[in-house]
């Protein structure tokens, strides 16, 4: 197995920086293809309310025989516009996301959009602030917050989020926002980390990337990804794909090699694949 490195939250977590997204894994097929990753040898799972698979990930956990200590499990408050986000609602939420994983605490908990126009992440984060007292996260953050969303809780709390996870991928870099998170001690993790496997993975400069060095081109935009210090979490339900996106290890690009993928978000404002924070409202 790979050594997967860590890279310590600002509370003193260690976080594996290369982990298994579950996101549109049904249920049904959470518990086989979890256990998949866990067998290849990944330690890191990062699911979500609104994914839906919850209770097949927390299978798959249970059934690995791998100590909970060596893992490190995230989930999302999905933070939707049918429910008052008060404290209660929160705290809801966040049991019955425990109660379907089947632990008694996550290694993460995140608020899984800004909604900025609902005017209410704030409110949100300061129960944020009691879970992660409480011992039951071993720590919090937020996910698709930008620049002016993480200045308002740096105003309103004394807590600062450990991670904030967010679309990046070589189309786009942004950098505004790792440059942000460098200065306030917050780890950047990337979602959609291979652009969904669209555009990106077809590149000629990335298939030359990846020729000079003998590896796929998913492989080389997760090297790409781990020298810049991003924590990723690649998702696939292909065995064979799984076990090659944990295989990023054993080489490393050189600085030509960066140059030429940083060279492909330039400009690239337009290159986002997901929902807009500043419009997205769940």
């Amino acid at each position: 197995m790979n050594q997967v490195p860590t890279v310590k939250l600002n509370n003193g977590t260690l976080m594996p920086q290369l982990g298994f997204g579950v996101w549109q894994v049904p249920d049904a097929e959470a518990e086989q293809t979890v256990s998949t990753a866990l067998e290849a040898g990944y330690r890191s799972i990062d699911t979500a309310a609104v994914y839906g698979n919850e209770a097949g990930t927390g299978k798959a956990v249970a059934a690995s025989g791998v100590a909970r200590g060596e893992l490190f499990v995230t989930t999302k408050l999905w933070n939707g516009p049918r429910r008052t986000w008060n404290r209660d609602a929160v705290l809801r939420a966040f049991d019955d996301s425990l109660g379907k994983l089947g632990l008694d605490y996550v290694d993460l908990y995140l608020i899984h959009w800004p909604r900025p126009m609902r005017d209410d992440f704030v409110s949100i984060w300061k129960t944020f602030e009691e879970i992660a007292a409480s011992g039951r996260a071993k720590a919090v953050g937020v996910s698709n917050f930008r620049p002016a969303d993480l200045e308002r809780l740096a105003g309103a709390s004394p807590l600062v989020p450990a991670v904030n996870q967010i679309e990046l991928h070589p189309l786009f870099p942004q950098a505004e926002l790792r440059a942000l998170h460098a200065e306030r001690g917050i780890a950047t993790e990337a979602w959609s980390p291979l652009g969904q496997g669209k555009e990106l993975l077809t590149l000629p400069a990335v298939a030359e990337i990846a020729a000079k060095h003998g590896r796929s081109a998913a492989q080389v935009v997760l090297r790409w990804h781990l020298q810049h210090g991003n924590i990723v979490i690649p998702k696939s339900v292909t065995p064979a794909r799984i076990r090659e996106n944990l295989d990023v290890f054993g080489f490393e690009l050189d600085a030509a090699d960066v140059a030429a993928l940083d060279a492909l978000g330039a400009g690239a404002a337009g290159r986002r694949i997901g929902p807009d924070p500043a419009v997205f409202d769940v």
